[in-house]
C-alpha cells in the first residue's frame, strides 16, 4: 500500500513541453522512439498541457501513446491554463474536453490547473474551476487533481489552505534555485510538506541551464564523478527529496532520453558525500555577481509604466549566472509579454522604483543594461 500519492511511480517522468520538433510539427517517429525507450525501461509518467507547443504536444500523446498502448500502461498528466484566452467560464471548461478529445486518453490520471500564482489564480476562482475538476473526478474523467505553481511559498500556503481538496502540486525545484528568494523552492517544497501534499518536480535542469552550468560547476561535478552528466546532478537532487510523486525532464531528442534513463533506471538518492557536492555547486552559483533583486515588488506597485521589474532582474541574472542569452529572452518574453507587463525600454527614469527598494538596487541603470541585453 502506498504510503502517499505517487510513491510507486517511478522518479523520473517524461515532460512532452520541449519536444523534437520538424517545423511546427512534432517529430513523431523520434518521440516514438523516446517514449518505447521510456515505457521499456519501466517509466510510465508523461506530462503535457493544454498549450504545449500550441496543442501539438497534447495531439501527439494520441499519435505516440493511446494509439500505440494500452491504456493501463501509461500514466497521462495534463493542465489547464484558465488565464491564456478564456474569456468565459464555459471557455475555460471547453479546454478540458479539447484535452480529452486531442490525448483520445479517455481520462487523466493526473489533472491540473496550470500554472497558479501572481495575478492568475483568480482565473480559476472566477471560472469554479476547482468544483468543475471535483465532478469530472466523481465522473472518472480524473483520476487525481491537483495544480501547477510559479509563486512565492506563502502564495502557495494561502491556495493550500482554501483548497485543502487538491490532491497533490507541480512546483519549480532545482538545486540552483533551492535558496534563491524570488522563486523560492525550498520554501514552497516545505509548504506542499507541511499540507502532506506530495509533489511533482518541474524544472529539475532548469530549463536545460543545469545541463550546461558555469564551467566553475562543472569542473566540481566532474570532479565527483567523471560520468556524470550534469542534467543527472540536478535530476537526482530532485528525486531525492521525501514525498516526490516524479520528477520532470523536458527531452527533446533520443540521446537525452537515454541519459536519464541509464542513471535513473536503478536510482539511487543522493549519498551524503554527493549531496555536499551539489552544495558546493550551488554556493558557487550563489557567489557569482547578480541583481540582487528579491521580487518584493514593492518597485513595482507603483510604476507608472508598469514596467516587469523583477522579471527583467530574473532574466538577466540567467545572462549574469549561466551566460546563457537565448534562454535569458526567453524567461524575458514570459515575465513581460506573458504576464502583460513592459519591458525594461518602457522605463521612463522617473526614479519612484528606487525610493523603495529595500536592496537599494540601481533599478535604472540595471533596467538599461538589461534592456540592452535581452531586447538587441
Amino acid at each position: 500500500m502506498e504510503k502517499y500519492l505517487g510513491e510507486s511511480i517511478p522518479q523520473l517522468g517524461f515532460g512532452l513541453m520541449r519536444l523534437p520538433m520538424n517545423g511546427e510539427k512534432v517529430d513523431i517517429e523520434q518521440t516514438k522512439k523516446m517514449a518505447d525507450i521510456f515505457l521499456e525501461k519501466g517509466f510510465c509518467y508523461f506530462d503535457t498541457a493544454f498549450g504545449y507547443l500550441n496543442g501539438e504536444s497534447e495531439k501527439s500523446v494520441k499519435e505516440v501513446l493511446v494509439d500505440r498502448y494500452p491504456r493501463d500502461k501509461f500514466v497521462l498528466a495534463t493542465k489547464l491554463p484558465a488565464w491564456a484566452g478564456a474569456k468565459t467560464k464555459e471557455e475555460a471548461e471547453q479546454m478540458f474536453y479539447t484535452s480529452l478529445e486531442r490525448t483520445g486518453a479517455g481520462y487523466f490520471d493526473f489533472y491540473l490547473l496550470h500554472n497558479l500564482g501572481e495575478q492568475r489564480t483568480h482565473f480559476f476562482d472566477d471560472y469554479d474551476l476547482w468544483n468543475f475538476c471535483a465532478k469530472r473526478k466523481e465522473e472518472g474523467l480524473i483520476k487525481h487533481f491537483g495544480f501547477s505553481f510559479h509563486d512565492k511559498a506563502d502564495v502557495l500556503d494561502e491556495i493550500l489552505n482554501k483548497h485543502p481538496e487538491v490532491e497533490f502540486v507541480q512546483l519549480q525545484i532545482n538545486y540552483a534555485d533551492w535558496d534563491n528568494p524570488t522563486i523560492e523552492s525550498r520554501k514552497c517544497y516545505e509548504v506542499a510538506r507541511k499540507h502532506n501534499k506530495p509533489v511533482v518536480i518541474m524544472e529539475p535542469v532548469k530549463g536545460g541551464i543545469l545541463a550546461n552550468p558555469p564551467q566553475k560547476v562543472t569542473d566540481v561535478l566532474k570532479a565527483a564523478d567523471k560520468d556524470a552528466s550534469p542534467s543527472s546532478w540536478a535530476i537526482r537532487f530532485a528525486a531525492s527529496l521525501d514525498g516526490i510523486i516524479t520528477v520532470l525532464s523536458g527531452m527533446s531528442n533520443v540521446e537525452q532520453m537515454e541519459d536519464n534513463v541509464s542513471y535513473m533506471e536503478d536510482f539511487k538518492p543522493l549519498s551524503e558525500d554527493e549531496a555536499k557536492v551539489v552544495d558546493e555547486a550551488r554556493e558557487i552559483i550563489n557567489a557569482i555577481p547578480t541583481v540582487p533583486c528579491t521580487a518584493c515588488t514593492y518597485c513595482m506597485k507603483g510604476c507608472p509604466e508598469s514596467v516587469a521589474i523583477y522579471g527583467t532582474f530574473q532574466a538577466v541574472n540567467i545572462v549574469n549566472i549561466y551566460d546563457d542569452v537565448e534562454a535569458a529572452k526567453g524567461r524575458y518574453k514570459w515575465n513581460t509579454e506573458g504576464h502583460g507587463w513592459a519591458k525594461a525600454s518602457a522605463c521612463i527614469e522617473c526614479g519612484q522604483c528606487e525610493e523603495v527598494c529595500p536592496q537599494h538596487i540601481h533599478i535604472r541603470e540595471e533596467l538599461k543594461k538589461a534592456a540592452a541585453i535581452l531586447e538587441g
